[in-house]
């Protein structure tokens, strides 16, 4: 697995690895002949629910290794996640390689579907501003308002879901995923959109209060 990845703004995906890694192995003995290869990315819940992969993603693409100009340019999107110095073997030899996949083909089965997505869209997209905090954010939900989520129930509608276990699943720039367990009807997922998507996380406090305002009345 690689120690930190991070994609360029044409669309290739950088890998930082073990220079000991069979990934690293593989790209120095094909040298500049086409080395083939697959991303698996595999999304788990970060609460703990059943069923708690949310989905997965499938990167295929050609493999090589960074090498010379292109190693301070890659070590430069790489540096929010390791030292700069570590990355470019500036203390010794170098510990880590990068390589870079060049994506050909993109499939996602997650919890809205299953699709293929265009490169090129993948190179366009932007990261969702709350992505990096989700983690943290579903299990503060989870600890320390768990009353609230199991009120959202209340905006489902004619669908039952009184006496069952609410657990918020996902949660992203346009809203929250929940799961409810417990019921004799079994186990389902509700997403509940906010207003306009949100920018940052004052904007997500905002959104999640009218939210709860919502559900109260």
């Amino acid at each position: 697995m690689p120690v930190a990845r991070t994609v360029t703004p044409d669309g290739d995906v950088i890998l930082l690895v073990s220079g000991e890694s069979a990934a690293a192995r593989a790209a120095a003995h094909a040298q500049d002949d086409d080395l083939t290869a697959v991303i698996e990315i595999t999304d788990v819940a970060p609460v703990s629910v059943p069923h708690r992969i949310r989905g997965r993603a499938w990167l295929t693409g050609w493999l090589t290794q960074v090498r010379g100009a292109e190693r301070a340019a890659c070590a430069a999107l790489l540096a929010d996640r390791r030292p700069v110095g570590e990355l470019l073997g500036m203390a010794g030899r170098p510990a880590w390689v990068m390589l870079r996949l060049e994506v050909g083909e993109i499939s996602v089965d997650d919890l809205w579907g299953a699709e293929h997505v265009d490169p090129d869209d993948f190179a366009a997209a932007e990261p969702d501003p709350i992505s990096a905090h989700e983690a943290e954010l579903l299990q503060h939900l989870t600890s320390s308002h768990s009353d609230r989520i199991g009120e959202l129930c209340g905006l489902l509608g004619s669908r039952e879901a009184d006496g069952m276990t609410a657990t918020p699943l996902a949660l992203d720039r346009l809203g929250l995923r929940v799961r409810f367990t417990g019921g004799a009807t079994g186990s389902f997922d509700a997403r509940f959109d906010f207003p306009e998507p949100v920018a940052d996380i004052c904007g997500l406090r905002r959104a999640m209060r009218t939210l709860f305002s919502a559900a109260g009345h």
